[in-house]
């Protein structure tokens, strides 16, 4: 039915495609659940301009990331396939060789084909090199073998070494007297590790993050050498953000006819959270309060330079999340502690990690002023997994056969011409679900209902699991017993997903 669907869009691309296609910003954020942005609610922050966002857009209030991970997530976004289609492609180690090949079609690949120039900047997450990587040589396959014109990004995350970051196909400021050397497997060299020297932490480890401490902060993984290269956490968010404007400004300059994609992907809000001292304090929730206000100052910055060259009427800006929210994700932060009553994944239950709808369901904000009425709200299903055939049809090029086998058309959905989205969307966790209309399916899953490290609610059960989410958003009541019908449909057309 997918492919049926895929064929029937592409033969009606020329007649969706606009003559004067916009820039496109993605702005897509680590571990933010629905309920962590005031206009979803949250209570102990504001994010002014985020909420800007919505204001002068749509808010979408079912959508969603593909994965409650964050590796998964990242690869559907920009292949348009299901991760768990794809081995290798749960959470990746720091040394990951590259996921995403360069004989795939990708978001940044397709829209290359309509004159786009592309920049990848912050988290990465999906590997780089082939084989085990050498931080001394130029890296590839990377960002630039998949469509990207640019990048500037963390390889994996702010607590995996190697702490540095990759500039294109090099590791930004290498001093090469001073080699990397990393370490998954043991301890290398003579650095002091979280574990063996607490003493010298300023954020102290709770589970996993007691290797090598870089900054005063131990992470997960061994590094030696680099010294030059490495990160300041505090200086994080606006090395990423100064990047970003700074491609703006660029191409505005040296390719303003052209059209540009984007794809800025803050550090914030992962572990572990050390805000700039300008934001440390600004919230009473401690170091992930003043993260999330650190990242709305981000998205401040992007949409101002958008205004200063004059972009904004013709620029599609998405903001959203990888996954949904985690608390204590492996730093005594303080942030089960100071929480409050604020509720980061809002009215849906679970996070990160979890199969329970506060995995995926995620702030999903789009912004088009040319296309898009200001201070809409819709509730159509959608998924990051979209935008790969959404922006093929926006653009009038069709995808390569068998490119982006699970995502769907849904510009017409984006701006508003359409209110119902998808028909079914398959989440993914420890086990997967399935969304259909207002019902949620969750397969029998293996493993505890707790992660006691994170306190987050997995979904896993032996047991078939169905809900209405209209009635119950909660996932409270297991309605599988009483409607066997709906769930016998639901679970035969997730085999039927799968076997695809």
């Amino acid at each position: 039915m997918l492919r049926w669907i895929s064929l029937v869009a592409t033969l009606l691309l020329n007649t969706v495609a606009v003559a004067d296609p916009p820039n496109i910003v993605i702005i897509y954020v680590d571990d933010l659940g629905f309920g962590d942005i005031s206009c979803n609610g949250g209570r102990g922050v504001s994010t002014p301009n985020i909420n800007r966002i919505a204001e002068e857009g749509c808010n979408f209030r079912d959508g969603h990331s593909s994965a409650a991970t964050c590796t998964p997530s990242r690869y559907s976004l920009l292949t348009g396939e299901y991760a768990w289609r794809k081995k290798g492609t749960g959470i990746a180690p720091g040394d990951a060789t590259a996921i995403i090949t360069p004989d795939r079609t990708t978001v940044a690949s397709q829209l290359k084909k309509a004159g786009y120039r592309s920049s990848v900047i912050g988290k990465w997450h999906l590997g780089l090199g082939t084989n085990q990587i050498d931080w001394n040589q130029p890296i590839s396959p990377g960002p630039l073998d998949i469509g990207f014109d640019e990048c500037f990004i963390i390889p994996a995350t702010g607590d995996r070494v190697p702490c540095v970051y990759v500039e294109n196909r090099a590791v930004a400021g290498l001093d090469p007297s001073d080699p990397i050397t990393v370490s998954f497997s043991g301890p290398i060299g003579d650095e002091p590790t979280g574990l063996n020297h607490p003493e010298l932490l300023k954020m102290q480890w709770d589970h996993g993050h007691n290797a090598t401490i870089i900054n005063g902060i131990s992470r997960i993984g061994f590094m030696s050498g680099g010294k030059s290269a490495r990160w300041v956490d505090e200086d994080m968010a606006d090395v990423l953000t100064q990047r970003a404007v700074r491609f703006i400004d660029q191409h505005v300059a040296t390719h303003k006819n052209q059209p540009f994609f984007l794809f800025f992907n803050p550090h914030d809000i992962h572990v572990p959270r050390v805000p700039h001292p300008r934001f440390a304090g600004v919230t009473t929730m401690g170091p992930r309060g003043d993260v999330i206000a650190e990242l709305d100052w981000s998205v401040g910055e992007i949409l101002r330079s958008l205004d200063q060259h004059q972009l904004t009427q013709n620029t599609l800006v998405i903001f959203t999340s990888d996954n949904g929210p985690v608390l204590n994700d492996g730093y005594k932060d303080e942030a089960v502690e100071k929480a409050g009553k604020h509720i980061p994944s809002g009215p849906w239950r679970g996070g990160k990690y979890s199969a329970f709808e506060g995995g995926t369901r995620v702030p999903f904000l789009v912004r088009w002023p040319a296309k898009i009425q200001a201070g809409s709200v819709s509730d159509a299903l959608i998924c990051q997994i979209d935008f790969l055939a959404s922006f093929s049809e926006l653009i009038g090029e069709p995808l390569p056969p068998g490119a982006g086998r699970d995502s769907l058309p849904l510009m017409r959905t984006l701006t508003l011409e359409d209110r119902h989205g998808r028909d079914h969307l398959v989440e993914q966790a420890a086990t997967l679900s399935l969304r259909q209309g207002k019902w949620k399916f969750i397969a029998p899953g293996r493993g505890p209902a707790i992660n006691r490290q994170v306190n987050i609610e997995t979904g896993n059960s032996p047991e078939l699991q169905l809900y209405d989410l209209a009635t119950d958003p909660g996932e409270t009541q297991n309605l599988a017993k009483s409607n066997v019908s709906r769930v016998q449909e639901m679970q035969a057309l997730l085999k039927k997903i799968e076997g695809n």
